[in-house]
């Protein structure tokens, strides 16, 4: 998904990258957008460090079906965050396609067929240069914001560790175990591999890609140095990064709702009085009446949001919202 010279010159109008500085101006940006699903339409995407991996590498094999170019992105346990630049056509089919292969993905393993069927999927348009920067510092800082511990720069599941590294590498040291110095690529595999990295037979031309730790190198598939050139210099991006806020977006539409307990602990909670009340580890065997007690239950010990509960027990809101309160 290297970008050829077109795209880049295009680019780099469209995105006001060599635009000079006069202080007071916005530079106009095009062609830009951030797209998102809905955080509270299912109790989860991704369930464990397989399916994150897998997520990982679906990113790269759909991103190189459309003449579209990835500035940031992050995968969480219930939603995902783009910010992609192309035509919004393009854009479109990436973020769908890429919600129907993650479907798939979730029928064949969990045998729940349609999961994502009707997820929400919604966009902003990126019109300024300060907004597309805030965009992208939002992308990168919701895992922390959603609950997770960490810093947001190390979160492996998204392109929030590629920005302003001196090595020009993927730093997350915490979780690829030393794994970069492999030196793994495409070429070193053979056809079986490449289709089980990719969970497909169409491998298509891959090329001499980089693979860390069975997740292909995610600098093959995002264009972090465009970015490092919209911010300009580091300081610039920890700027950004410091003061944008959650609310930023939210004036736009689209946002992830805080809670008052990260769906992490409330997941971990679940998961326990599932087996209290019904010997169970998942709530996947339940039938329906089993997951409204479950809901109930956990609306009573913990307070959490309707939306939250529903979210956690496979249930529609709108449909038992006057049951659960």
């Amino acid at each position: 998904m290297k970008i050829n010279d077109d795209l880049l010159r295009q680019m780099e109008s469209d995105l006001s990258i060599n635009a000079p500085f006069i202080k007071g101006k916005d530079n106009p940006v095009k062609n830009c957008w951030h797209f998102c699903t809905d955080g509270n339409a299912v109790d989860r995407l991704f369930d464990d460090r397989e399916d994150f991996k897998d997520g990982m590498n679906r990113v790269y094999s759909v991103g190189k079906k459309y003449a579209v170019a990835i500035l940031a992105f992050c995968l969480m346990d219930t939603h995902v965050h783009f910010v992609i630049y192309g035509e919004f056509d393009e854009c479109n089919k990436f973020i769908h396609d890429y919600i129907k292969l993650t479907s798939i993905r979730i029928s064949n393993k969990y045998r729940e067929k349609n999961k994502l069927h009707r997820i929400p999927i919604s966009h902003q348009y990126i019109d300024n240069e300060f907004y597309l920067k805030t965009a992208i510092c939002y992308v990168i800082k919701n895992p922390p914001v959603g609950g997770i511990p960490g810093n947001a720069y190390d979160y492996p599941w998204g392109s929030g560790p590629l920005y302003f590294r001196n090595s020009g590498e993927w730093s997350s040291p915490a979780w690829t175990n030393g794994s970069q110095s492999e030196n793994l690529t495409f070429n070193n595999l053979n056809v079986r591999e490449k289709r089980l990295l990719l969970r497909s037979k169409k491998t298509g031309e891959t090329g001499n890609v980089k693979i860390i730790d069975g997740i292909i190198f995610p600098g093959e598939y995002v264009a972090y140095q465009i970015v490092e050139r919209i911010f300009k210099t580091h300081k610039s991006f920890n700027f950004f990064m410091g003061i944008t806020k959650e609310e930023d977006i939210e004036k736009r539409g689209g946002s992830l709702s805080l809670l008052s307990i990260p769906i992490q602990e409330m997941r971990q909670h679940r998961n326990e009085i599932c087996m209290e009340l019904f010997q169970m580890k998942t709530i996947r065997t339940l039938n329906t009446q089993e997951r409204l007690k479950l809901a109930r239950t956990l609306r009573k010990r913990f307070k959490s949001s309707p939306k939250q509960i529903c979210r956690l027990c496979g249930l529609v809101y709108e449909e038992v919202k006057g049951i659960i309160k």
